[in-house]
This record gives C-alpha cells, structure tokens and sequence, in this order.
C-alpha cells in the first residue's frame, strides 16, 4: 500500500508541476481575470478603479515569485517519492530530497507574509499620501508550514542513518 501512496502522491506533484506555470501563463494572457481573483481573495482595503495595469502585471510576477519555492520544492518531493515507490526506501538521494523539500517549503511559508505585504504597498501605490497601504499577515497556515518543514527535516537525517545502517548490515550478510 505504501509503494501506491507514493506512486500517487509522485504523480500529484507531477500534475501541479504541469498545471501550475500553465495557469500562471494563462493569468498572465488574461491579467483582467487575475485581478478580479485578486480583489476577491486579498481583502485589503485598495481603491481597486487607481489599480493600473502596471501594477497588475507586477502582482502577478510577485505571486509568480511566490510560489516558485513551492514548485522547485515539489519537484524534489516528486523524486523522493518516485524512488519510494520503486521500493528504493534508505537511500542518500532521497533523504538529499526531502531536505530540499523541507528547506523550500520553509522558504515558502516564510514568502507568503512577505507576497502579502508586497501585494498591498504594489496595489496601493497609487492612492494619495497617507492612505497608502503596508498589510502584513502570519498566519496558521506559515506555521503549519514551518512545521511541517522541520518534521520533514528530521525525517530526511533519519534516512541518511537508515541508509548507513542497511549499508552495515549488507557488510555482514
């Protein structure tokens, strides 16, 4: 059953990894459609008529931005578990993987914040002097990132030691 959890979960990681620059080069042909998920989704307080398109465009290059540690991260999931379902369980590439994994989803949790607040000085660049806007948000949603994170750290040094200590017992057999 592990080796098709795996196998499913490699093949996700494949299916956001094609889905995500295609959605990404679709909003950026469709900037209109972006900002309208923009204005729904952000709830900042923006006088959304002094939005121009400019500042469109670079909302969606800082969300692009975003989101690549995630995607880059992903990538090296995708491998781990391509190997872990070709019952490669103790090995030093895996474990090399998942703690890329770990450290660009910490990069990831961490960029979210800073996308956040980057998103409301770019979209609030144009209201007068004194209503512009700096939000910073942090929330339960980074902290179950960092977690998971560390979590997934410590699992990659725990391989690194089940590869050295199948490694040892294959000496003996």
């Amino acid at each position: 059953m592990t080796r098709q959890f795996s196998r499913l979960i490699a093949l996700g990681c494949v299916a956001i990894l094609i889905a995500a620059p295609v959605t990404a080069l679709y909003f950026l042909i469709n900037i209109e459609q972006f900002a309208a998920i923009a204005k729904s989704n952000l709830g900042l307080s923006i006088q959304w008529q002094t939005v121009s398109s400019v500042q469109w465009y670079s909302l969606w290059l800082s969300s692009v931005l975003s989101v690549t540690a995630g995607l880059i991260g992903l990538y090296f999931l995708r491998r781990a578990f391509s190997n872990f379902a070709k019952g490669q369980l103790f090995n030093y590439s895996n474990s090399r993987d998942l703690r890329l994994f770990s450290i660009l989803l910490f990069a990831h949790a961490l960029a979210k914040p800073l996308h956040f607040s980057v998103s409301s000085m770019l979209l609030s660049m144009n209201h007068p002097a004194g209503q512009k806007i700096l939000s910073i948000s942090f929330g339960s949603g980074e902290v179950k990132g960092i977690a998971l994170a560390m979590i997934l750290w410590v699992m990659s040094d725990l391989l690194i030691k089940g590869s050295k200590l199948e490694n040892e017992n294959k000496q003996f057999i």
